[in-house]
């Protein structure tokens, strides 16, 4: 059954990524079930190589600050919390639990090209999953780019398999704000059916 409008307009159409922010917390607890719902969607072989960190606390954030680019540190300093989307490339070692009718871990164990390729394309998908489901639970959300990967891994992920992959700022945004929305490229300009 489609959803209705006013939920593809949350979604969607009404959906802008925000980079002002009210001063307004997010609880854990609607962090965790934004995790609940992202973690369902789909996977190459339900590797689920996502792995989050929600930054929120001022000591952590102050963590992330020197890795973020000049032009994101007020608005990451502002938002309520910023998620650091990683990837762990030994997302294969879990495959046994996660994908148990096979043995997927032989496809990847000791292939390092498929276990980036792997890790940074479904990492992304949980990353996309994690701001649709921040939205549908009425959070707004502002993904980025703009910070450096080696810096983020040294304070968050040091000792691990986890790289980073891209960051989302996440809470309440100040709509005020908000810049005209760019343009979209049309279906011809982008698509096909074939």
């Amino acid at each position: 059954m489609p959803l209705s409008d006013d939920a593809l307009d949350q979604l969607f159409r009404e959906a802008r990524t925000v980079n002002a922010w009210l001063p307004k917390p997010v609880d854990d607890t609607l962090l965790r079930q934004i995790f609940s719902l992202a973690i369902l969607g789909p996977t190459s072989a339900n590797s689920s190589p996502g792995r989050f960190v929600f930054v929120k606390t001022p000591e952590a954030k102050e963590k992330l600050k020197p890795a973020l680019a000049a032009g994101n540190v007020d608005k990451t300093m502002a938002a309520p919390v910023t998620v650091i989307v990683g990837m762990d490339l030994a997302f294969y070692e879990h495959l046994p639990k996660l994908f148990p009718h096979t043995d997927a871990r032989s496809w990847f164990a000791g292939n390092d090209a498929a276990i980036r390729s792997t890790a940074q394309r479904n990492s992304s998908l949980q990353g996309a999953y994690v701001i649709m489901a921040a939205r549908a639970l009425g959070l707004d959300a502002g993904p980025m780019s703009g910070f450096d990967a080696a810096k983020v891994d040294d304070a968050f992920f040091a000792g691990t398999t986890i790289k980073s992959n891209f960051l989302i700022n996440l809470g309440y945004g100040d709509r005020s704000k908000l810049n005209a929305r760019n343009p979209r490229l049309s279906f011809d300009e982008a698509a096909r059916i074939a």
